[in-house]
């Protein structure tokens, strides 16, 4: 059954609020999506096949100083996003728990650590950065995971079935890229890391921008 949330013309301001926030979550993919389409065109001979995300904003990579104020933006928008998943609701707990991940997986996004480029790691000159990029890493994959477990559980079971599927995608090629993470640091040949990764975070920006397109048809599934 569809159930369509009707608000009250005293709330319409805070409804526009909301709605904007909601927008956010859309802005966010898409401009992470363009970032990685745009950005590695300004480093000849980085390979989006074979190299990944991170590499773009590697320390004294020739494209950081472009990423990391896109980058900004988007750990904003995330955020804003985040807040306004939280704010849509007051009684569908798992879908507040979900907005919350969101907003902490924005903050974090703000102090994300940089890694080396494959050349110094290979040449034994990784550092904290490096430790503190693979932390920040596997928390992040550890939110989108659990924000997409939460957002599932507070819609019905077509979005649920989706949400699942979406985290079997995770999983697998997020298994995928990083089977290729010791070939990386030793500066050898990594085939295909770039796309396996691309595949995972487009599937998650992909997921965000359904979500927010729920939730502003204003609309709950339930069973």
């Amino acid at each position: 059954m569809t159930t369509t949330i009707s608000y009250s013309p005293g709330l319409s301001g805070k409804v526009l609020l909301t709605k904007l926030f909601l927008v956010c979550g859309m802005l966010s993919s898409i401009l992470y999506v363009a970032m990685n389409i745009f950005v590695p065109m300004q480093w000849e001979g980085y390979s989006t096949v074979s190299q990944t995300i991170s590499e773009l904003s590697a320390i004294d990579a020739p494209t950081r100083s472009l990423w990391v104020p896109l980058g900004i933006m988007y750990a904003l928008l995330t955020t804003a996003f985040g807040w306004g998943v939280w704010i849509s609701t007051i009684k569908n707990r798992p879908l507040r728990i979900a907005g919350a991940l969101l907003f902490i997986n924005g903050v974090i996004s703000l102090f994300w650590p940089p890694m080396h480029q494959r050349e110094v790691l290979a040449a034994g000159g990784g550092t904290m950065t490096d430790t503190m990029h693979i932390v920040f890493s596997f928390v992040t994959v550890l939110l989108f995971m659990l924000t997409i477990g939460f957002g599932a559980a507070a819609f019905g079971k077509v979005f649920r079935l989706y949400s699942i599927a979406t985290l079997v995608i995770l999983v697998v090629f997020g298994i995928l890229t990083g089977m290729q993470a010791p070939e990386m640091e030793a500066n050898r040949p990594t085939p295909l890391m770039g796309v396996w990764e691309r595949i995972n975070i487009g599937v998650y920006m992909l997921w965000v921008i359904v979500l927010a397109i729920i939730l502003l048809r204003g609309e709950r599934k339930h069973d």
